[in-house]
């Protein structure tokens, strides 16, 4: 199956792209992230780059841990808790397992979840995202944050037979994606668009890269920016006027470094060493839209 709109569903219109996905000697965040994680789908020129990270700001593998964890977290936390069976994943990034439908389809078999990354190798890995169960429904689409557009036009949002009833609560979940949203994509703004037609009792799972707690980020982050992948590092502050200016509300326990988020952990998940502040340097959140 064949389409430029790089679309894949299990339930089956969804055509797949096909994507050029050679090794021209530019990292790309999803493929570094990946290797930060130990994962095997990454080329050179990712390896390279996120060793230098490595060296130069050492947490950062254990950053990328603690993010996946704490989006397993509350994608259980929204599932199992708050009923919640429609999750839009924003920057899925390399599949690796657990994943959102999988955690979320555990307590609620019917639930949906669309995926959503720009990096062209995303696409070609996303087969293994496609295992959703016979209730359910999972979704895959190539697309930009930046252009939100090509989220919420994509007719598996705007078509006759949509992934998400938006009669319902959905959860938006940008996980370590928005530092890459520089100012001059205004992320407040960018934020609003994504959450505008999400019905009412929609939640945000975010969390936000800082050098609050490690100086050694800011060395990381200009690792990123002299191979051409742009990052902002967000104080905790600047990280809340983001969700304030979308119109949303925090929930408890606010603003809050992955290592203190979260006060226990859902029994399904296994246990993981708990991180510093400076381990995990990041901030996560969850939100509400009124």
């Amino acid at each position: 199956m064949g389409d430029p709109s790089g679309w894949m569903s299990t339930s089956g219109p969804g055509p797949t792209a096909a994507n050029d996905v050679a090794d021209r000697g530019e990292p790309q965040v999803a493929r570094m992230y990946d290797y930060y994680l130990g994962g095997k789908d990454h080329f050179e020129a990712d390896r390279l780059a996120a060793e230098e990270v490595l060296r130069t700001a050492p947490n950062s593998a254990k950053f990328a841990r603690a993010n996946r964890y704490f989006l397993q977290m509350v994608v259980e936390y929204l599932a199992r808790e708050q009923g919640v069976d429609q999750f839009l994943d924003i920057g899925t990034g390399i599949p690796t397992k657990p994943n959102t439908h999988q955690v979320a389809q555990y307590h609620r078999p019917h639930a949906r979840v669309l995926y959503t990354d720009n990096d062209p190798i995303v696409m070609t890995y996303a087969e293994a995202l496609m295992t959703s169960t016979r209730e359910g429904r999972v979704d895959y689409i190539e697309a930009d944050l930046r252009r939100p557009q090509d989220i919420l036009g994509h007719p598996c949002l705007a078509g006759p037979e949509p992934v998400f009833d938006l009669e319902r609560p959905v959860a938006v979940c940008a996980v370590a994606i928005f530092h890459f949203v520089t100012d001059e994509h205004r992320p407040g703004e960018l934020l609003r668009t994504i959450m505008e037609p999400m019905p009412s009792g929609s939640f945000l799972v975010l969390s936000h890269t800082t050098e609050d707690f490690d100086d050694a980020m800011k060395e990381a982050a200009e690792v990123y920016r002299r191979r051409k992948l742009p990052v902002r590092l967000r104080s905790g502050a600047e990280v809340e006027e983001i969700v304030s200016e979308a119109g949303l509300e925090l929930l408890e326990p606010g603003v809050r470094p992955l290592s203190r988020w979260w006060p226990g952990r859902p029994a399904r998940l296994a246990p993981i060493p708990l991180y510093s502040d400076a381990e995990a340097s990041c901030y996560g959140l969850l939100a509400r839209k009124p």
